[in-house]
């Protein structure tokens, strides 16, 4: 059976999401993610598209990207056959690292760009990962409220708030942190995995190598934190980790 053909988008604008084959990561520490947009950098370079939006999670990613000289599977192609390429020589691993074809929509209007564009803001806190979608590293949010973007092409998407820079930003940064319930590309296969509380203590326990959770709490800061990171990234809500492990949602959130 022939695989369906991709969704054309007559604005050259695509919403991309690409997930990690299997049960696995597509980033593990902060190297990967520095690797991955760096890769974006390069072939924005080489392949001339631009880039509205970007989130990296654990087990998958975002993009909101605009076409020009080579269509976006192109790009795609180009993107995740360099990143596996260095992730699999990093962890001595083999095979795809990307579960099979990207998905993507196309995004045909302004309106629903910019509703794209706050889904992709969003998920880190509706993964419980951040309270604020100001304060998550890994995605274009700050890139916007930055007078020197370090990836993202932000004029476009600014111009439409508002003619003047810092009334374009003040409108931007009040759409991004209201309430969004669309859910663009959100198929049920991409959830993440739901953990009980007592499968949370399991996964902290290991961490610690101790048998009570709540000894985390005693533990070098630095340490406590980078345990905190890798759970709250594997997709457990920063409220369900202070109830099993007595920390403030406060400590928790900002680890």
């Amino acid at each position: 059976m022939s695989r369906q053909a991709r969704e054309r988008s007559s604005s050259g604008v695509y919403h991309v999401m690409m997930r990690a084959v299997g049960e696995g990561s597509l980033f593990s520490d902060v190297e990967d993610r520095e690797r991955f947009i760096e890769t974006l950098i390069r072939f924005k370079r080489l392949c001339g598209f631009l880039i509205y939006g970007y989130c990296l999670m654990s087990n998958h990613l975002h993009l909101l990207i605009r076409e020009q000289t080579e269509t976006i599977s192109q790009i795609i192609k180009r993107i995740g056959i360099s990143y596996a390429h260095w992730y699999n020589g990093k962890y001595d691993r083999s095979g795809y690292l990307f579960q099979g074809r990207f998905r993507s929509e196309a995004v045909e209007d302004d309106r629903y760009l910019l509703v794209v564009l706050r889904y992709i803001h969003q998920n880190p806190v509706k993964a419980g990962m951040v309270e604020e979608v100001s304060t998550y590293r890994w995605s274009s949010y700050a890139d916007y409220l930055s007078s020197r973007p370090r990836l993202t092409d932000t004029g476009f998407v600014l111009d439409i708030f508002h003619p003047q820079r810092e009334e374009a930003v003040r409108s931007f940064e009040q759409f991004m942190a209201a309430e969004s319930k669309e859910k663009c590309l959100e198929y049920e296969e991409y959830r993440q995995k739901r953990f009980s509380d007592e499968e949370v203590r399991q996964l902290i326990k290991k961490e610690i190598k101790a048998a009570d959770v709540l000894l985390i709490q005693g533990m070098p800061r630095g340490e406590r934190n980078r345990i905190l990171g890798q759970l709250k990234e594997n997709g457990i809500p920063a409220r369900q980790l202070s109830r099993v492990t007595g920390l403030s949602r406060s400590t928790v959130a900002k680890a």
